[in-house]
């Protein structure tokens, strides 16, 4: 009786024990990621308008300037019905709703000669507004034409200032069958600056949309998901350095999904952290989802020639879901930038989602999006 006692004492301290691991694990796991939440206020539909001889739309990234109240947002055009350019905007906020968006202005890029750049040799997809007062912009590049992705920087007038050297892995080669896959290239892009004083060096963090050639193996579907992220420090002096490659897993598509890609990425003002916007398309429209990433202990990919295989040996850069659009039940368009906008009336930070309408007004909108972000 002693012993069957005993054996019952045990069993239970075991269970007991196993279950306080757990929680412990489930409660350092919850530690990892900030206590946030998003609570939506408000949808505004850009009407559709040409500007100063541009079409307007296509609206694939946005960056907002504090100091001036202003948000750039880039249109994807490959210079085809303009030059490549991005807008000026300013959004009138009123009692948490977007009481009107204007376009103040319009700027064409120049290229290394100065000139605006021809038509099919750019394809810009991200813009991030750096403490320098000027933007970086991200091109995806156009892989069946040899046109290369780049990310650059151009002062306010659309000149540029600098090019972020970026590996030769990302650059197409179709024999070598290595680089960024057409329409998977650099679509987000973010800058994190920590610095008082315009001259301090800042971060710079981007990401592929989806998988590059050589990480994708068409007998696994799913290394189609395995994205990479840079992240760079930018200093005064001399070029921007890479610093880390991380790998970054896109979602699984749910049911009916018949595409899923990273979009944008956003750097909170914690060291660290950011978030992640995943746009899809389906049976029943678009979707979208809103992450939080977290790059503590990622694994540095560098010097991973590929990722078509077993990657078992990597850890990958943590992700939470923040907020499914999907469950806001509202007509969602093609989301594809995401920002901090200026505060709320109660002090709260907005955050501002813009959807790209392909130049497709009668089938897509521009939509903006307003969120209230809460911290606790």
């Amino acid at each position: 009786m002693f012993n069957k006692l005993l054996k019952f004492i045990v069993l239970i301290g075991l269970i007991c024990g196993f279950l306080f691991i757990n929680n412990q694990a489930v409660f350092a796991q919850e530690r990892v990621f900030l206590d946030l939440s998003l609570e939506y206020l408000d949808s505004y539909e850009l009407t559709t308008q040409d500007f100063e001889n541009t079409r307007v739309g296509g609206f694939s990234g946005i960056t907002y300037d504090k100091q001036k109240d202003l948000f750039y947002v880039i249109s994807d055009d490959r210079s085809r019905l303009a030059p490549a350019r991005f807008y000026t905007l300013k959004m009138s906020l009123a009692n948490n709703k977007i009481a009107q968006v204007n376009i103040e202005g319009v700027t064409l890029l120049k290229d290394r000669g100065g000139e605006v750049y021809a038509q099919d040799t750019i394809d810009p997809e991200a813009i991030a507004l750096s403490p320098r007062n000027s933007v970086f912009i991200s091109s995806e590049g156009i892989s069946h034409l040899g046109v290369a992705p780049f990310i650059n920087e151009y002062d306010l007038e659309g000149n540029l200032l600098s090019e972020v050297p970026i590996p030769k892995r990302y650059i197409y080669d179709g024999e070598e069958g290595k680089g960024v896959q057409d329409n998977y290239g650099f679509e987000s892009l973010t800058i994190k600056a920590n610095g008082t004083m315009p001259q301090d060096p800042f971060r710079l963090f981007t990401a592929t949309e989806l998988a590059l050639s050589q990480d994708f193996n068409d007998d696994m579907p799913e290394t189609l998901l395995r994205s990479r992220m840079m992240h760079y420090v930018v200093n005064p002096f001399g070029q921007p350095v890479l610093i880390s490659e991380n790998l970054y897993p896109v979602n699984k598509a749910d049911f009916g999904v018949i595409f899923n890609g990273l979009s944008d990425i956003y750097a909170l003002p914690e060291e660290g952290y950011l978030l992640a916007l995943e746009r899809n398309l389906g049976l029943r429209g678009f979707g979208a989802k809103i992450f939080q990433i977290v790059m503590a202990n990622a694994t540095d990919i560098y010097a991973e020639n590929s990722l078509a295989g077993n990657i078992d040996n990597i850890n990958p850069v943590k992700k939470k879901l923040v907020l499914n659009l999907k469950d806001l039940n509202i007509d969602l368009d093609n989301l594809e930038g995401i920002t901090f906008g200026p505060r709320l009336a109660d002090g709260s930070q907005s955050l501002i989602l813009v959807s790209d309408n392909n130049f497709t007004p009668t089938r897509e909108k521009t939509q903006f999006l307003l969120f209230k972000l809460s911290k606790t």
